[in-house]
């Protein structure tokens, strides 16, 4: 790969941000996509991180397609998705939304469901949807106050950051840690890889 090759993360998350540079990747642009995120009637979960992905990918591959200084970048895009069963958590800006979803999962387990879309500078799209069950602890009325006071919840999906103080929270996990984060980094390494983007040459050398 060349090292000036162009890496665009369509994607305004710090977190996702945050995984890339964990492994070496520092995007050369960030390019957050606003598209309508409304999930369709009856629509799966799994389905749903699968579609907003691949439009938040097509969104940004449109906008720099006839850009001679971007049009040949490596394109990644991603979605998360809450859910217990097929009922969709969505992001949670208001206090009694995140109540209701943290009341919901205490005791419980329920699917975190991350879209990752790649396009390659050929102009291909590559798709997967990687699956992470999760098991929260029954939560306590004091620990979901004191929770709600922190703030952590506004904006997350489930209305919780697996990173933060909700990790406290987790009694049992089984897939990808990263995921619920937000960005399953083996198969985002997969992906990159199989399209050419070699990892390990970001690496540093001692």
């Amino acid at each position: 790969m060349p090292l000036d090759q162009k890496f665009i993360l369509a994607s305004g998350s710090p977190r996702r941000l945050d995984l890339l540079n964990q492994v070496g990747i520092k995007p050369s642009r960030l390019m957050p996509m606003d598209i309508d995120e409304t999930p369709r009637k009856s629509e799966h979960p799994r389905s749903l991180a699968r579609r907003l992905s691949l439009e938040k990918a097509e969104a940004a591959f449109a906008a720099v397609k006839d850009d001679l200084a971007w049009r040949q970048s490596y394109i990644l895009s991603a979605d998360t998705v809450v859910a217990v069963g097929r009922r969709i958590l969505g992001k949670t800006e208001y206090m009694d939304e995140a109540s209701a979803a943290l009341h919901l999962l205490s005791g419980r387990g329920h699917w975190v469901y991350t879209g990752i879309c790649l396009v390659t500078p050929g102009g291909q799209f590559r798709q997967k949807v990687v699956e992470t069950k999760v098991r929260f602890k029954r939560l306590s009325t004091r620990e979901i106050e004191s929770y709600l006071a922190s703030d952590q919840w506004r904006g997350k999906a489930g209305a919780y950051a697996i990173q933060g103080i909700a990790g406290s929270f987790v009694q049992k996990l089984i897939g990808s840690y990263t995921n619920v984060v937000g960005l399953p980094l083996y198969e985002t390494a997969l992906l990159l890889n199989g399209e050419g983007y070699e990892l390990a040459g970001l690496w540093p050398e001692n």
